[in-house]
């Protein structure tokens, strides 16, 4: 793809960070998305379109409210950087496929997860059971297939749901939450079976690195649990794009 198209996808990226950042915040106070248009959460302040331009906004409104001066968290021009590096990294790997509409509107659900997850350890219905829904219905039509879609939904649900009463049985009480289990089902909607295993395989191995180093820092103790959507987003987006290559690079060990 040239280099032109793939510059304007990630440019395109950015306006849709800016929109992703508004469903963070919004979505896990249950306020509308698309209902006041966007302001301060601070004082209520609406934004003028100059002061919604992404990243460059913040930057030159020196991340403070025009109105009130309150800070701005710097979350939002890190959404509006990582989706436009996702949409252009996207349009490289899968050029002008049909595919490519599917797996940016994936991306953009998964930044989302990735932070509501971190900032308030919930994975709200309204992202994963739609994300269920789409991921399947898309699957009648492209890659991967109905059959993995519906395996990757089947087996996604099914694995943490097992792996869910193992733990509460052993510990007495629960280790994941069901909406992280959704959101495995939404993964396996989208990527299949095999690749919903491979994301599975390296957000438990990220998890596990990140948890042992926060407990020998003494940032956790062993009975805290972290927000596991937070990894498995992280490597569904990665996944998503070069998972094919990941899984080729692995099964040549066994040929």
């Amino acid at each position: 793809m040239p280099f032109g198209i793939i510059l304007l996808s990630g440019l395109l990226g950015t306006l849709a960070g800016s929109f992703l950042s508004v469903c963070i915040h919004r979505l896990p106070r249950a306020v509308s998305v698309v209902w006041p248009f966007s302001q301060c959460p601070a004082c209520g302040y609406s934004l003028s379109w100059f002061e919604k331009i992404p990243i460059l906004s913040w930057g030159l409104l020196g991340g403070r409210c025009r109105s009130c001066f309150t800070p701005i968290s710097a979350m939002y021009p890190a959404v509006e950087i990582v989706t436009g590096v996702a949409f252009a990294v996207s349009a490289f790997a899968f050029g002008d496929a049909a595919l490519l509409a599917v797996r940016l509107a994936f991306s953009c659900a998964l930044i989302v997860l990735f932070v509501i997850d971190l900032q308030h350890r919930v994975l709200p219905n309204s992202v994963t059971l739609p994300g269920i829904a789409f991921g399947f219905g898309a699957s009648l039509f492209l890659a991967p297939g109905w059959l993995s879609s519906l395996l990757g939904i089947i087996l996604g649900a099914g694995i943490l749901l097992m792996l869910n009463a193992l733990y509460t049985r052993l510990r007495g009480h629960q280790g994941l939450g069901m909406g992280d289990v959704k959101m495995l089902a939404m993964i396996g909607a989208f990527l299949g079976w095999p690749l919903m295993l491979l994301t599975l395989l390296l957000a438990s191995l990220t998890g596990s690195i990140v948890g042992l180093g926060l407990i020998i820092t003494g940032r956790r103790t062993r009975t805290e649990t972290l927000p596991f959507g937070t990894f498995l987003a992280a490597a569904a987006l990665a996944v998503s794009i070069a998972g094919d290559a990941m899984l080729a690079w692995y099964l040549s060990f066994y040929r």
